[in-house]
């Protein structure tokens, strides 16, 4: 069943016309029409917002094509940005997903980000390199991890002394950051990198 089917399928199980969910999503109705004869598809912000709204996975919303027919392959989401409010971590919308070898998978839940910056160039993570993250609340002194301290993610190593939180780069120019988790700075940790996929 291709996108535009399912799309059509579900805003009929929802009595919706086209216009009622053009309205919805801030688009014009013949784009709705486009997209259930299969003549485009949404973008991934309005796939996003759909799959929301009638609680499926955004994984549904996507053709077969996108990820290719091998169940040996799992659609994970890409996250541009996490943030930490109130000690609970908070995650935009997906940019985009990822078909990954579910042999990169051990149990848990996973999903990517992007690496930002020159921070971790010795442990050879680079800009734009995609980072597997396995999420988790705890790590090892000294494993690499996304951690979320207030309004951004960073990917650092971890060390824990007493009632710090230790931030190490993999980067002589940036020094280790300590932090007192309620005192100065919200910080959680989001989870354990398991993979850097290069970006060629």
């Amino acid at each position: 069943m291709k996108i535009g089917d399912k799309i059509k399928d579900l805003r009929k199980k929802h009595k919706l016309t086209q216009e009622d969910l053009a309205k919805k999503l801030d688009v014009r109705p013949t784009a709705v029409s486009a997209w259930e004869r299969n003549a485009n598809k949404p973008l991934m912000d309005k796939i996003v917002v759909m799959a929301e709204m009638w609680d499926v996975p955004v994984t549904y919303l996507l053709d077969v094509d996108d990820i290719g027919e091998s169940s040996d392959m799992e659609l994970l989401p890409v996250y541009g940005n996490i943030s930490c409010g109130n000690g609970v971590l908070v995650y935009d919308a997906p940019e985009s997903f990822e078909a990954t070898p579910k042999d990169w998978l051990n149990g848990g839940e996973y999903f990517y980000m992007t690496a930002k910056g020159d921070s971790m160039i010795g442990a050879r993570i680079h800009e734009g390199d995609l980072l597997l993250i396995r999420k988790q609340d705890e790590v090892e002194n000294g494993e690499i991890a996304a951690v979320a301290v207030d309004d951004t993610a960073v990917l650092k190593r971890v060390f824990k002394q007493d009632d710090s939180v230790i931030l190490q780069s993999e980067n002589s120019k940036y020094p280790p950051i300590s932090y007192i988790p309620g005192q100065n700075k919200r910080i959680k940790i989001i989870g354990k990198l398991k993979k850097v996929v290069l970006n060629f």
